[in-house]
C-alpha cells in the first residue's frame, strides 16, 4: 500500500484501532476540500494495531474532541514535508458542544440553544458531568 506523504497538513497518529471513523465524523472531515487518508489497522509495536489519519491541508482541529475520543493520539503538524510540531493529547478538563446531556430534565433539553458544557469528574473512569444538572456521561 502506498499513501503519499504530505507537504503541509496534519497527521493524527496513535489512534486506537477502529476509532478513526469516530474522529472523521466528530471533526466533520467529510466537509473538507482537501485529501483525507484514513489508514486502519496499521501494525504498531507499542499498540499492536493503530489507525492513522492524514489531512493534506493545515486546518484548525478541535483538540478537545480528539482528547475526548482518544487521549493517546499524537497530532503531528507538517510543513514542507517535515514534522514541525508534535502535540500529545490528554482528556480535556471541560467539553463544550462535543457531547449532549441525556437527562430529559436538564435545562439544555428545554433550552436547546444553551451550550452543552461538561466537566471532567473522574479522569480514571473517563466520566464527565453536565454543568447544569450534574448528569454523568462516560467515555469508554
Amino acid at each position: 500500500m502506498n499513501i503519499d506523504s504530505i507537504q503541509r497538513g496534519i497527521v493524527l497518529d496513535h489512534i486506537q484501532s477502529g476509532r478513526s471513523m469516530d474522529i472523521y465524523r466528530y471533526l466533520h472531515l467529510n466537509e473538507l476540500e482537501c485529501s483525507v487518508a484514513i489508514i486502519k489497522n496499521v501494525k504498531s509495536e507499542a499498540m499492536g494495531r493503530k489507525d492513522i489519519i492524514k489531512i493534506d491541508d493545515a486546518i484548525d482541529i478541535d483538540l478537545d474532541v480528539l482528547g475526548y475520543i482518544d487521549p493517546g493520539i499524537t497530532v503531528n503538524i507538517i510543513e514542507n514535508g517535515v514534522i514541525t510540531e508534535k502535540k500529545k493529547l490528554q482528556l480535556p478538563r471541560q467539553l463544550t458542544n462535543v457531547i449532549t446531556c441525556k437527562n430529559p430534565r436538564c435545562i439544555t433539553t428545554a433550552e436547546p440553544s444553551l451550550p452543552q458544557i461538561f466537566r471532567l469528574a473522574d479522569e480514571k473512569r473517563r466520566v464527565y458531568r453536565c454543568m447544569y444538572c450534574d448528569a454523568e456521561r462516560s467515555k469508554k
